[in-house]
């Protein structure tokens, strides 16, 4: 059974940092797509950063420059979204998801960021 699970997430003033972390367990082979997503509180859930093979990556506008999408080199099943220069509109549940014969996503983990 594939699982996601992201940590990370809490409470940081504007201007701060966190890191985001999504463990993936249950997949034997590598992946090579892998994205975070977010949904603010009555607003869809949209795309923030990608990481697909040859390490290609992808981000929203809204994002480029300030938050960096990886992997754990070591650990094919971690990868990371690290975010910086925080703004309060960065608020929002993230979730992150991986492509593997079908999308899987993790439970999510909020993140607020205070003005």
């Amino acid at each position: 059974q594939v699982q996601l699970v992201e940590s990370g997430g809490g409470l940081v003033q504007a201007g701060g940092s966190l890191r985001l972390s999504c463990e993936v367990s249950g997949i034997i082979g590598i992946i090579n797509n892998m994205g975070w997503y977010r949904q603010a509180p009555g607003k869809q859930r949209d795309l923030v950063a990608t990481l697909s093979s040859g390490d290609r990556t992808n981000y929203a506008d809204s994002v480029k420059g300030r938050f960096t999408i990886s992997r754990d080199n070591a650990k094919n099943t971690v990868f990371y979204l690290q975010m910086n220069s925080l703004k309060h509109e960065d608020t929002a549940v993230y979730y992150c998801n991986v492509v593997y014969n079908r999308v899987y996503w993790g439970q999510g983990t909020q993140v607020t960021v205070s003005s």
